[in-house]
């Protein structure tokens, strides 16, 4: 095609309707005669309930309900799990029996005719309980520690513990990460309506096709009696990709009142039943030889879960791919807790394992006396070390001398508590970033109209990177058309089915699809634009080609069609459906991921200990960008993540009853724009043929992932404290 939209930085197609409130969200689709829902949680962290006094609160001005177990039909809950479910346990079963496995559960949800309503009678509804000391610290020496039943399993490779005994230079420590929940700016919100027995669902989900398939499940009806609906979504980081409790409760709630009801979760009912980043504690021992080649590596790493569910994620597994090392041993365990089961969380697994992973080559290299970027590239791999087999392209050697350039990295003195801004400790440090090249079976569709616009269809969500926009330029792209003759749509079951919006996998997976079904609407418009009467008509492929959105005559533009000519001429609208998915012999052929570097500046007052982040400058290795202007603005997102996760977020438990004592925005802490000062990112040129048609790799986890490990490393420099543990706080480096 001659029209290129592919690397273009277009803005985004929906940003007018976000800026003026055309966007609608879940919570903004009131139906008529609608209703309000509240959740009653648990206020004990483990237990049975007693009693439940609802009869006075049935009473109060516009209750109409009050569901609890005692009222709630049984219901089916047949067996179902999707690809972002943990493999072992089973989900959590609301208003289902008189047990309370956490704080927060839901035990309750109170039916008002307004929010107000609601909200008051929720508030006045007592529960009498039967509780015991729930067990929610990982450290407590209770605490179990078991094998995945399902999933990752230890790997090894030659003989790590002998090969750290005879290393010539070692570290050998434990890291620490806290508990984080995902907070984005749109609560988690529901409104189901029944139809007899079809019910539609207009619902915050990262993944369209599951939501439909778990509430058939929950409620035993056939999938297509489902509809779900969700063209926007206002942030959620993974928080969204399964269906949690509160959207069973709405449509059990609108069935019980046989009337729409909304229901929406309070900031601080997220900290309960919405899954969080699961604490993490591990231990990584590194040793290299004299010339600092690796010798071996030892990673051990245990994450929380719940009693129920087996909530798994890579911890460790890039430990095994990342650096070239002859010996290797990795473990992963779980530690089952009186809490909800956690949840995938922006770069699940990778961000917490590399924080560990990178600190330890951090300290390997203050041991050694070698620049912590010259010991990561002496120990570049050559191929995959843990499949055995090639990457299909590794651009991390690169990622470091772009990042490096930008920041400047040859005027870093390499001596801990040497350099100074004023009274201030100045500390420079780098991390490594990575994550897999994700591609996932998906499908779309493309409708050439007559009146030459083209309409495509995905059942992808958007929770901010610029889905729609992206999406559009892949279609403009391969019909060869402008971008504003396009018209994406997303956010309904009724679409093509794809796969979650999550996992830095969407472009790669329904961007092909969408190139799939535009080949598709290309081939019916050439069997269309050769039919008896046409001016192509006796043609054949050999002779057509296509260029700026016609087909015509190869090498003679005068003799062609548009797609309007095309369509115009048969009365009727060319539909077309495409698929995509990786080829099995490219996925055992090649090891796929992502590649980055990140460079961090902090400054330090050294008699407060507050840390300033100054300066972030990240270089990735990506594959092809489809929108440089998104795909910075999505790395600057990612890497405010990693500060966030570096220096201020953490979900801190009452180890009495297991309730988030920063269950708000008030003690919760994010970064804010004071938090943030100058960030890069910047793209390295790389051509990845095996990856996916597209040759991209998706970048929403990466930016997170090497961030914190960058900040902590920095935080070493400037103040020769090395802090194992995060978030970093004044208290840590304090005395320093």
């Amino acid at each position: 095609m001659t029209i290129a939209s592919i690397g273009k930085p277009f803005t985004r197609v929906d940003g007018r309707a976000k800026v003026t409130g055309a966007a609608r969200y879940a919570a903004d689709f009131n139906q008529p005669d609608q209703l309000y829902a509240v959740i009653v949680s648990a206020s004990v962290g483990l237990g049975r309930i007693t009693d439940i006094m609802a009869a006075e609160v049935e009473s109060m001005p516009g209750v109409k309900a009050v569901i609890t177990h005692r009222n709630s039909p049984q219901l089916p809950y047949l067996p179902h799990k999707a690809v972002i479910d943990p493999a072992a346990g089973e989900r959590l079963h609301v208003l289902q029996d008189e047990i309370v496995r956490f704080y927060g559960q839901p035990v309750a949800v109170v039916v008002a005719d307004t929010l107000d309503d609601a909200e008051h009678a929720a508030a006045a509804l007592r529960i009498q309980y039967d509780s015991s000391r729930p067990l929610v610290d990982p450290t407590d020496q209770l605490a179990e520690r078991i094998a995945p039943s399902a999933g990752r399993a230890d790997r090894s490779r030659g003989d790590a513990d002998r090969a750290l005994t005879e290393a010539a230079y070692k570290i050998d420590a434990v890291y620490e990460i806290a508990r984080e929940n995902h907070n984005p700016m749109e609560p988690h919100a529901t409104i189901a309506a029944w139809e007899g027995e079809r019910l539609i669902l207009w619902s915050k989900t990262q993944y369209i096709a599951n939501e439909r398939a778990e509430i058939a499940a929950v409620f035993g009806l056939p999938v297509e009696s489902v509809q779900v609906n969700c063209p926007f979504i206002g942030g959620a980081f993974g928080t969204s990709l399964r269906t949690w409790p509160h959207v069973t409760l709405t449509a059990l709630a609108a069935r019980h009142v046989r009337r729409p009801v909304k229901l929406v979760l309070t900031r601080k009912q997220m900290f309960f039943t919405t899954g969080h980043r699961p604490r993490t504690q591990q231990r990584v021992a590194v040793g290299a030889n004299s010339e600092g080649k690796l010798a071996g590596i030892l990673h051990e790493g245990v994450g929380e879960t719940s009693r129920y569910e087996q909530f798994e994620e890579a911890l460790t597994a890039v430990t095994e791919y990342m650096y070239s090392c002859p010996n290797l041993r990795t473990q992963y365990r779980l530690s089952p807790l009186d809490t909800g089961t956690p949840n995938h969380m922006r770069g699940p697994g990778e961000a917490s394992g590399i924080f560990a992973l990178e600190s330890a080559m951090d300290e390997l290299s203050y041991a050694m006396s070698i620049d912590p970027i010259k010991l990561r590239l002496r120990n570049e791999p050559s191929i995959d070390e843990a499949e055995g087999k090639p990457f299909s392209s590794r651009s991390l050697t690169q990622c470091y001398q772009v990042a490096a350039q930008h920041f400047g990295w040859s005027r870093r003195n390499p001596e801990p508590r040497s350099m100074r801004d004023g009274r201030l400790l100045i500390g420079m440090g780098a991390a490594s970033a990575t994550y897999p090249a994700f591609q996932a079976p998906a499908n779309a569709l493309v409708r050439l109209m007559a009146d030459g616009s083209v309409e495509v269809e995905a059942a992808a969500s958007d929770m901010g990177p610029g889905t729609y926009t992206s999406m559009t330029q892949v279609a403009a792209e391969f019909l060869g058309l402008p971008t504003d003759r396009i018209r994406f749509r997303l956010g309904r079951s009724d679409y093509p089915e794809t796969p979650p919006h999550g996992g830095s996998w969407t472009m790669a997976s329904v961007g092909s699809a969408i190139r799939e079904a535009c080949f598709e609407a290309q081939a019916q418009a050439a069997a269309r634009a050769t039919q008896p009467g046409s001016k192509l008509h006796g043609l054949l492929a050999p002779d057509l080609e296509w260029a700026n959105g016609r087909l015509q005559r190869r090498g003679d533009p005068s003799q062609g069609l548009s797609y309007q000519d095309i369509v115009n001429g048969s009365g009727s609208p060319i539909e077309a459906r495409g698929s995509a998915q990786r080829a099995q012999e490219l996925a055992e052929k090649y090891s796929m991921h992502s590649f980055g570097a990140v460079l961090a500046e902090v400054a330090i007052d050294p008699d407060v200990g507050t840390i300033r982040m100054r300066r972030l400058v990240g270089a990735y290795g990506i594959g092809r960008v489809v929108n440089p202007l998104l795909a910075r603005s999505q790395c600057t997102g990612g890497m405010i993540g990693g500060i966030g996760m570096a220096l201020m977020e953490r979900t801190v438990l009452d180890a009495r009853d297991g309730r988030p004592v920063n269950a708000h925005m008030a003690d919760y802490l994010m970064p804010v724009n004071l938090d943030v000062h100058q960030l890069e990112a910047h793209f390295v040129e790389e051509v990845d043929p095996h990856v996916n048609p597209l040759g991209v790799k998706g970048l929403g986890e990466i930016a997170l992932v090497g961030t914190a490990p960058a900040i902590a490393n920095a935080v070493f420099h400037a103040t020769g404290k090395r802090v194992r543990k995060l978030p970093i706080y004044i208290e840590d480096v304090l005395g320093s």
